[in-house]
């Protein structure tokens, strides 16, 4: 590759990434535990620095398995953050990227400069490193966002066959807020974004039926 000289400063470019999954019906973030300086011990969501031959979306990807063995799905970029005191070594942009799974589709594994992978429940994420509260924070804005215009939005935090009421619990953790059960199932019937099967979850309490995404 050539070699450029430019007579303005170069800041770093980075990705970090917010992956969430809804366990025990409550959302929880993926975070690591740095295992060097800055910030040594103290949680952070992966990310790391842009590689000349990658694009963003590749650089959260691999950074995301680096740190934590996740291979992301669907990776949504969502914000930039620039302040120009984000990051003690310097100058660095970083983009922001949001992902949700299924915490029991993955084994976490650390690595690199991760010393730990682990879900953190959403109360106990704050005093991130750098600037990673205002980007989860922004996250969650944006999830919020998205779900009030589509639910299906949430769909990767399903199994292949769900019932409403997950996917209610799911729809109350993004927006922050409970909503009426016949509201919500009118809400999902009327979307066209999901079948009902002849299948039913069997509980202690009356059998749900279950839906699986429409197409699926």
């Amino acid at each position: 590759m050539p070699a450029f000289c430019y007579d303005y400063p170069r800041p770093a470019v980075a990705a970090d990434i917010v992956i969430l999954s809804l366990r025990e019906g409550a959302l929880q973030a993926l975070l690591v535990r740095r295992g060097g300086d800055p910030f040594r011990g103290r949680w952070a969501l992966p990310g790391g620095f842009l590689q000349e031959d990658e694009d963003l979306d590749a650089c959260a990807r691999r950074e995301t398995e680096e740190e934590t063995g996740v291979r992301p799905g669907r990776i949504l970029q969502f914000a930039n953050f620039s302040q120009p005191d984000r990051d003690p070594r310097g100058r660095v942009i970083s983009v922001a990227y949001l992902a949700l799974l299924r915490a029991e589709d993955v084994r976490l594994k650390a690595g690199t400069d991760a010393a730990e992978a682990a879900w953190r429940p959403l109360a106990g994420t704050q005093d991130l490193a750098f600037d990673h509260d205002a980007i989860l924070e922004a996250a969650l804005v944006r999830l919020s966002a998205e779900v009030r215009a589509d639910p299906a939005f949430l769909f990767p935090l399903m199994p292949p066959a769900f019932t409403l009421a997950r996917l209610q619990a799911g729809y109350e953790a993004a927006l922050g807020r409970p909503v009426d059960k016949r509201n919500f199932r009118k809400l999902m019937e009327d979307s066209g974004r999901v079948r009902a099967l002849e299948a039913f979850e069997r509980g202690p309490h009356r059998p749900a039926r279950l839906f699986t995404p429409l197409g699926a």
